[in-house]
């Protein structure tokens, strides 16, 4: 089970690389994906939030079996999938959002499972 883990989440960290690339890069896109304000502001901050995913899942692709890397990766995810849902809730961000912020909440309980399993 913790080989499992371990590949996924090293997957996950790249997907989430990935996706904060292209966020950054292109803002829009992403905003416009989840039905958000489409205004400077609101590209800004969901540009410097990809940069930050780039950052947290490039260090969570390289070094999974550091712990305190795989617990501070289980507090963003889990950050991340409150700020989500509560986006949601003010109504910033679609419904369709929530799905993002279920993965996100599944990805800090896998991290959370793989760190205890680091011991």
């Amino acid at each position: 089970m913790r080989r499992l883990e371990r590949r996924l989440l090293r997957r996950i960290g790249w997907a989430t690389m990935a996706t904060g690339a292209s966020q950054a890069a292109a803002p829009v896109i992403s905003l416009s994906l989840l039905r958000g304000d489409d205004n400077p502001a609101a590209r800004h901050f969901f540009g410097t939030v990809g940069m930050f995913m780039v950052c947290t899942g490039g260090l969570s692709a390289a070094r999974p079996d550091d712990r305190a890397v795989t617990l501070m990766t289980a507090a963003q995810k889990a950050g991340a999938a409150a700020a989500v849902g509560l986006a949601v809730r003010r109504g910033v961000l679609s419904p369709l959002a929530l799905g993002v912020a279920g993965f996100d909440a599944f990805t800090s309980l896998l991290a959370l499972d793989y760190a205890r399993r680091l011991g």
